[in-house]
């Protein structure tokens, strides 16, 4: 176990995905050591071996594999004040850590830390797409720290899409409590748990940098629920948390094109 920082990255493993090992080494290769554990409720032989070539715990979930299940027990797994619930097909810049540790000095009572990502396509880092450049645009009141507290402004970035980025979230477990995910969504539960989070009092650290790369491929589970429509189905009802219902559908006309990126 590897020891340092009052932080966790708890990395959900989920079947053979071919990026999980990826993962790993970018979150074993950070400029100041922290602590690393995985945890899955689909065990078999690809991700115990990769456990036990890099000696990390792996913690395992009984029960049938469920997105907010298997988050809440890997956050609740986490023994340190932040954790990083980390995705299996992303990565993470070496300095993530070190630059979340000095962000969060310059916040009253931060709840996370969010970074900037840059997108992986077809095996490569950047460059942005439409997509993240929307997103990049929609986060800028979080550079302003007397924004990144006030619940009008941390609701705002949200409310025209879900400009947050997940694994780039480090959650501040000790002020937030145990198994923070509580929405029902499947594919918006995390922009359902950001608008949560801005519900909290405190702050929310934002780094506009690049810190983390998030992968777009075809087994992506973004990629499903856009298949089969349910992510439209969320997308609309995170919209009429924030618009009346003329609105929603008139954002949704345009928001729906954002789903070309992800193909």
């Amino acid at each position: 176990m590897r020891r340092g920082t009052n932080h966790t990255f708890a990395v959900c493993a989920y079947k053979e995905s071919p990026y999980l090992e990826t993962c790993v080494r970018s979150l074993i290769r950070q400029s100041v050591r922290t602590k690393i554990i995985m945890t899955t409720s689909t065990p078999c032989g690809h991700i115990q071996r990769i456990a036990d070539k890099y000696g990390i715990p792996l913690y395992i979930r009984e029960g049938r594999s469920d997105i907010r299940d298997d988050w809440n027990f890997a956050y609740n797994r986490a023994d340190t004040d932040w954790v990083t619930v980390a995705h299996q097909d992303d990565i993470y810049a070496p300095d993530y850590v070190k630059e979340f540790l000095k962000t969060i000095q310059g916040y009253d009572s931060p709840t996370a830390f969010v970074s900037d990502y840059m997108p992986i396509k077809n095996g490569r880092k950047g460059p942005r797409d439409i997509n993240s450049k929307i997103r990049r645009f929609l986060r800028k009141p979080l550079k302003y720290r007397v924004l990144a507290k006030k619940r009008f402004w941390k609701r705002a970035v949200l409310s025209l899409g879900n400009s947050i980025c997940a694994p780039a979230v480090t959650y501040h477990k000790r002020v937030l409590g145990p198994s923070y995910f509580t929405s029902r969504l499947k594919f918006n539960i995390d922009w359902d748990t950001f608008y949560k989070l801005a519900g909290e009092h405190g702050s929310v650290a934002y780094m506009e940098k690049p810190l983390t790369f998030y992968r777009i491929h075809e087994g992506a589970t973004s990629m499903e629920f856009i298949e089969n429509h349910r992510r439209e189905h969320e997308d609309m009802l995170m919209f009429e948390k924030f618009w009346p219902g003329w609105m929603v559908c008139l954002i949704m006309h345009y928001y729906k094109k954002a789903y070309d990126t992800y193909k």
